[in-house]
């Protein structure tokens, strides 16, 4: 860590100092909700983020480019990783990509009550980084003075790669935050565990960029790596060695692009055509999806949110208030407004933005798991209607985890039990998803071992049914839009 980001720290931490004592007091001598099932680290660590994210009584609510910027610091690439970086070119004249994807929004927005508003965002050029485990190197080496070509060459012939599974890689972060560089100590983990490897994709991040941009930038990804551009540095990748991961809400981002994929196939005759720098491409499927944690109710609408405060650090969900940002040339506000810093208010209910009303007939297989955290009911409510929809689920819960368990606290042995599940998952869904059957586990804390483990009917789930979950999320829109009043006020991020 360089002497700036050790003084941004320092800044950061030095005003919690208080609140922190406190909590770790409460902890030690047993007095907290949450002694029983969390280590010190993890009290400490959820408390600084509750800090982080509670804007209440601040003398200055910082403006959103300024902390977009902090989250998405590079600290530098070291140590056993692989990275080699590259440009998906998005060739916009021969591009079909944009239409295909509005042309599913608007598809799914029949039937929605006043129609669905979204603006055409273009389609740019997309940077990824392709991430692999590197043997035989220090924690300290940097990588080598070489292209990125070279780079990319001695990633595949790196001897921890000895599968085919290649991970397309959609950071979380609410869709405002982080990069794929905040995000590589836990990329470089599932190309470990998976023994593959991992594109991760730095898609244009909200509220610069709405609903559908997001997605716009994914499928031009995907069909990169199947259809290689002139000069890219990967050789075309097969639709069956290709996996969807994320976080948050790279977990919606994941499951909204097979959404996606779902819909094209079930408005053509066979496997859809898309055109793709200046010709016609096939859009098959990927081998499987996979949410870490997935946020995939925008409207942030299930009773969990309430439920599990607990256990988490997200802010609440406040449907009704906003809070005014400064406003940023070139940030927020946005032409036209909108409510939410991801989409249209309008759009809080279509099936791309509220993954739970989503219909996952043929998808194939997923991987899910979650905390006992504030997006609980969304998770357990998503992998039951597919599981019941004849898809194959492997889903797990981590009793009294927050959001994010997993990569915000990477010692804790919860997570490196769901970090191994994870990547061992995405090795079998490209070399062995015969093998693949729909199983739950529920993980107990403090975790020691398998033994105390529990099997889930992921079928039979306790969950929020079909018709009050879409009760629920058309409350918060009406309530939402009945906030926003004429436009003037600026969102609250919901995450």
């Amino acid at each position: 860590m360089d002497g700036a980001s050790t003084l941004a720290v320092v800044k950061l931490l030095a005003p919690q100092i208080p609140s922190l004592s406190f909590a770790a007091l409460q902890h030690t001598i047993g007095l907290s909700a949450t002694s029983s099932k969390w280590d010190l680290r993890t009290t400490v660590t959820v408390q600084v983020l509750r800090n982080i994210m509670d804007a209440r009584g601040r003398k200055r609510v910082p403006p959103l480019g300024e902390v977009q910027g902090r989250s998405m610091m590079d600290a530098g690439i070291k140590g056993q990783m692989w990275v080699a970086k590259a440009t998906m070119p998005a060739n916009d004249e021969a591009n079909g990509v944009q239409d295909v994807v509005c042309q599913a929004v608007d598809e799914l927005s029949e039937g929605i009550e006043g129609g669905v508003k979204y603006t055409r965002p273009g389609v740019k050029d997309i940077e990824v980084e392709w991430t692999g485990y590197r043997s035989n190197a220090s924690a300290s080496e940097p990588l080598p003075n070489v292209s990125e070509e070279e780079k990319y060459k001695r990633l595949m012939q790196d001897p921890a790669r000895t599968s085919e599974t290649t991970v397309l890689y959609l950071h979380g972060g609410a869709y405002y935050l982080c990069d794929p560089a905040t995000h590589r100590s836990f990329t470089v983990r599932l190309a470990q565990e998976s023994k593959g490897r991992v594109c991760s994709v730095r898609y244009r991040l909200a509220p610069q960029t709405a609903f559908p941009g997001q997605l716009i930038d994914s499928l031009l990804v995907y069909l990169s790596l199947m259809y290689p551009p002139e000069g890219a540095i990967h050789e075309a990748v097969p639709a069956e060695k290709i996996v969807f991961a994320g976080d948050s809400a790279g977990g919606h981002l994941s499951f909204c692009l097979l959404q996606l994929l779902l819909q094209l196939h079930r408005s053509s005759d066979g496997v859809p055509v898309v055109k793709f720098h200046g010709r016609d491409v096939h859009v098959p499927l990927p081998a499987g999806a996979s949410a870490n944690s997935g946020w995939l109710d925008i409207a942030r609408a299930m009773p969990s949110i309430a439920r599990n405060a607990r256990w988490d650090y997200l802010p609440f969900a406040d449907h009704s208030s906003t809070i005014p940002y400064p406003k940023e040339a070139g940030v927020w506000p946005t032409d036209p407004p909108r409510g939410d810093l991801f989409c249209d208010l309008s759009a809080l209910d279509h099936p791309l933005v509220a993954l739970l009303l989503a219909d996952w007939t043929n998808a194939p297989p997923l991987w899910m798991n979650t905390g006992e955290e504030m997006l609980t009911d969304e998770d357990v409510l998503v992998a039951t209607r597919a599981a019941q929809a004849g898809v194959t689920v492997h889903f797990e819960q981590y009793e009294a985890m927050p959001h994010c368990f997993g990569l915000l606290i990477q010692t804790l042995p919860q997570s490196n039990r769901m970090m191994k599940s994870w990547g061992e998952w995405l090795r079998r869904v490209v070399a062995e998803p015969a093998t693949l059957k729909t199983n739950g586990t529920w993980v107990p804390a403090p975790y020691k071992s398998k033994a105390g483990e529990k099997q889930i009917d992921v079928l039979r789930m306790e969950s929020v049914g079909i018709e009050e979950a879409t009760r629920l999320i058309r409350q918060a829109k009406k309530e939402r839009i009945a906030g926003y009043g004429d436009g003037t006020a600026l969102p609250k991020p919901t995450l």
